[in-house]
């Protein structure tokens, strides 16, 4: 299989403008990548059109079933119990799961606190290029965690709800795509939709290790 590479990110504060005051985060492994068509493709056995490109057109509920597909390929303890529409986690496994919107946020600024962590032009598959579908992987720089497409290409379901006060089951989706402008692909934008929905701009990133 293609490996899913991996990012240590220390543990540290988010500091950002939608913060009132520094979050704690303890230290995790994100992917240094969005997760491709072809990692999708061999861990869930169907064909991938084109490998590298960002895996699409998933829903929430089938991010989280990757997950615990790539935990069960690497021989890990699945992350998320799975019922219906009733999705627990696991939260001292050492599977894969996604990131908390804190986490992404955190991964994304690399510790910076403006809206981009770069030119976008120089980061960021966005409207401004011009394409009409998400681009092969690392193709712009990374942040300074390394990181590749942490802005623009594909946004990236995270675990949390969009609301959690609410009662609608809306999950949070970050990043931006290659289709939206510069106001979109700030790193503290919110966006989310219900957890089946599916779009052609938004895919997901993993992660593993300790979340608070």
């Amino acid at each position: 299989m293609s490996d899913v590479e991996l990012a240590q990110i220390p543990a540290g504060e988010l500091r950002g403008p939608g913060t009132r005051r520094p979050i704690e985060v303890a230290g995790f492994e994100i992917g240094v990548y969005p997760v491709t068509q072809e990692q999708l493709g061999e861990v869930l056995g169907i064909a991938a059109s084109a490998p590298r490109r960002p895996a699409v057109e998933l829903s929430w509920f089938r991010a989280v079933r990757f997950c615990n597909a790539l935990s069960e390929w690497e021989g890990l303890d699945s992350a998320y119990a799975v019922d219906g529409d009733e999705v627990r986690w696991h939260r001292d496994s050492d599977g894969y799961r996604l990131p908390t919107e804190v986490e992404w946020e955190y991964a994304c600024r690399a510790g910076s606190t403006a809206a981009h962590y770069g030119p976008l032009a120089q980061i960021a598959w966005s409207a401004a290029d011009g394409v009409s579908s998400p681009q092969p992987v690392g193709g712009r720089h990374p942040n300074l965690f390394g990181l590749f497409d942490m802005l623009g290409n594909v946004s990236e379901w995270c675990w949390d709800l969009l609301d959690p006060a609410g009662d609608r089951p809306d999950r949070v989706f970050r990043g931006g795509g290659f289709a939206d402008d510069a106001w979109s692909l700030r790193a503290g934008t919110r966006r989310g939709a219900p957890p089946r929905a599916v779009f052609d701009d938004v895919g997901l990133r993993v992660a593993r290790g300790a979340a608070d």
